[in-house]
């Protein structure tokens, strides 16, 4: 049935689209490709195909939701591990299964230990400076991994392999899950949060997750902390967190997610000014650095989120008519 139907696959970037063009007949699925991102102008590109495939970048409204299950789709297979940008539940109410896709956690892993290394040392006041040709030693110096207690939240795929990443420097690593899977030493969040040096964000975005750093657990942070997020901007309160990076109480933050991206991230806003205050307030922070949204965006991530978007709606598709 899906080989006959195919897959439209919306928000379709060039790297993207030629793996489903090489994957795509491999498994016997023709997919039609849409470099625009879904929405109510193009929904007649997924007419006949029961299984579509969006890209975590652009939130999916209730509306287009109900017009894309008017089309006949019953299967929205989102190309990131998380499923915040859309509404699930009433997605579900009109129909439509949504499913995100497992892909390698090393790559995010990896982002992860090199934002934590380069907050330590300092890396964007030295790399500024080096551009400026002020080549001088900065005045503070940086910190040591091994020297530290570093605090993990959430040992899921990702939050695991940071674990084992951080063995290698023989830092104290502490961890918070309510499914303890790790070597770590696991203790509950508010100890988690008074003992780690460095705190790094790995849970899923739920309601119940949903500014899970929020004023009262920021306040509760060791004085000088630094903050590490690669999971989703809203686990944090950012205005809570811009106020304790400009008090000082947390000595600094890596974020390569922000509460209030859509419209920043994965556009060119060299010549547009950034309406969010906050994101500015963070990007003036001499102790901050950000990056958008990219710790996935590695060659094997990719070819692993193709192959799974196209198993996944196969194996939805086998299980309908099975």
């Amino acid at each position: 049935m899906l080989a006959r139907t195919g897959i439209s696959v919306y928000g379709c970037a060039p790297d993207e689209a030629a793996a489903f063009r090489k994957l795509g007949p491999r498994f016997g699925v023709i997919p039609t490709i849409v470099d625009a991102a879904i929405a109510d102008d193009n929904i007649e590109l997924a007419f006949g195909n029961r299984c579509i495939s969006v890209s975590h970048k652009t939130p999916v409204t209730n509306a287009t939701l109900r017009l894309l299950s008017e089309a006949g789709v019953e299967y929205l297979s989102t190309r990131s591990a998380g499923c915040d940008h859309i509404d699930v539940d009433f997605a579900r109410s009109v129909g439509i299964t949504v499913e995100g896709v497992e892909y390698a956690p090393d790559g995010v892993a990896d982002y992860t230990v090199m934002l934590m290394l380069m907050a330590l040392r300092n890396a964007r006041s030295i790399i500024t400076r080096a551009e400026a040709h002020d080549f001088r030693l900065n005045v503070a110096r940086g910190r040591e991994l091994g020297d530290l207690t570093i605090g993990v939240i959430g040992t899921g795929r990702i939050g695991a392999a940071v674990v084992q990443r951080l063995q290698g420097f023989g830092c104290r690593v502490l961890a918070y899950d309510r499914n303890p899977k790790t070597p770590a030493e696991y203790v509950p969040l508010d100890e988690l949060l008074e003992r780690s040096d460095l705190v790094t964000l790995h849970t899923p975005l739920m309601p119940e997750t949903r500014h899970l750093l929020d004023r009262r657990r920021i306040e509760q942070l060791k004085p000088g902390a630094v903050v590490i997020n690669t999971g989703r901007g809203a686990l944090i309160d950012t205005a809570a967190l811009v106020e304790a990076l400009e008090s000082g109480a947390v000595g600094g933050a890596a974020l390569d997610v922000f509460e209030e991206e859509d419209g920043i991230f994965y556009a060119d806003r060299r010549t547009r000014p950034i309406e969010s205050r906050l994101f500015v307030r963070l990007q003036r922070h001499p102790n901050v650095l950000i990056t958008p949204h990219t710790a996935f965006h590695t060659e094997r991530a990719l070819a692993d989120t193709v192959e799974h978007t196209i198993l996944n709606c196969i194996a939805f598709g086998g299980h309908q008519h099975g």
